[in-house]
């Protein structure tokens, strides 16, 4: 690959013009332009950042590690990071983690070795420990599930608040039998939405039934056999709090029509338009993974600047129809 050295040579000019002549300088005589510009051409000359990269020993690439880049929620906190990171010239390596804990580590290790210049990360381990290295030599944020073992800026949304609002508007809606059905709870998203469920009940003076949480519904297989379960209790539920997005979009597949009422952590495409339109606590993807990019670039901007660890960021409920089916609602 040719220099701009190179092509400086060949054109008998300065660098310094070579870069102007390249950057559309309007100053550059028309004979000197016309003679770096044919050198250009003679030399295939492609730009080329390796140079300031090694000089500044990292990339200007942010590294993104989710869960699920198909999942809609982490999908669209991949998208709010690479639009903001393209506004600052720069791009992003994004990896899929999967559900096996023992690649977290390696994957994750495998990108920062790319010389990144920050990561964004939704861990599915409880121990990040391994990144103490990494953390002092760039920015590393996470999002949606907070570190441990590691100190860390983190962006989370309110997960116990907003499955105990999912709960308590069912519970206003009439229901007293409430299932809950979600992932195991390894990870803080999926306990502190169970710490949620167990205070709305509570609250409200129910008994928490442990055969109406069912935790471990990670495809569609698992959401019909769970569903078929609770149908063949002696007193089975009128509705249904599903802990997160994917599991809500396993369920849709398996539910008789009006069978349960059903309110869903996470909004999803087209849950507006199935019937009936799923009732959702929205997260906000999209701002979640604004904050996170924005921190990313302040700590590049301003490394010795002081900024608040841990940010919760508040949910809300989005109601449609499907809180509204099941056997027993009183409105």
């Amino acid at each position: 690959m040719s220099t701009m050295r190179e092509v400086a040579a060949r054109a008998g000019v300065s660098v310094k013009t070579v870069s102007r002549v390249f950057n559309d300088d309007p100053h550059v005589l028309p004979d000197t332009r016309e003679r770096v510009q044919a050198a250009l051409r003679e030399m295939n000359y492609v730009p080329s950042d390796l140079p300031s990269t090694l000089r500044a020993g990292r990339a200007p690439v942010i590294g993104i590690a989710v869960p699920d880049i198909v999942d809609p929620f982490f999908a669209a906190i991949t998208q709010s990071i690479q639009r903001l990171a393209f506004e600052r010239e720069m791009f992003t390596l994004v990896i899929s983690l999967g559900a096996d804990p023992e690649i977290e580590r390696p994957m994750v290790e495998g990108l920062l070795k790319r010389g990144l210049s920050g990561l964004v990360l939704a861990p599915i381990t409880a121990d990040q420990s391994y990144l103490s290295v990494w953390s002092v030599r760039l920015p590393v944020v996470f999002v949606d599930r907070q570190p441990t073992k590691l100190a860390a800026d983190s962006f989370t949304e309110d997960d116990e608040g907003g499955a105990d609002t999912a709960t308590t508007h069912l519970i206003k809606h009439g229901h007293r039998r409430i299932a809950l059905l979600g992932e195991r709870p390894l990870l803080r998203t999926a306990a502190g939405r169970l710490a949620g469920y167990r205070a709305a009940l509570a609250r409200a003076g129910l008994p928490e039934d442990p055969d109406l949480v069912m935790l471990g519904v990670d495809d569609r297989a698992g959401a019909r056999d769970a569903l078929e379960v609770l149908r063949r209790l002696p007193d089975p539920p009128t509705a249904i709090f599903s802990s997160n997005a994917r599991c809500t979009m396993h369920l849709l597949p398996a539910l008789r029509p009006l069978e349960f009422a059903l309110v869903g952590f996470g909004d999803f495409p087209m849950a507006d338009v199935v019937s009936p339109a799923v009732t959702v606590i929205d997260q906000d993807p999209y701002r979640l993974g604004r904050l996170a990019a924005e921190r990313i670039f302040d700590r590049l901007d301003a490394p010795d600047r002081r900024y608040r660890r841990r940010t919760v960021v508040s949910v809300h409920l989005v109601e449609r129809l499907s809180c509204q089916a099941g056997p027993t609602t009183h409105g």
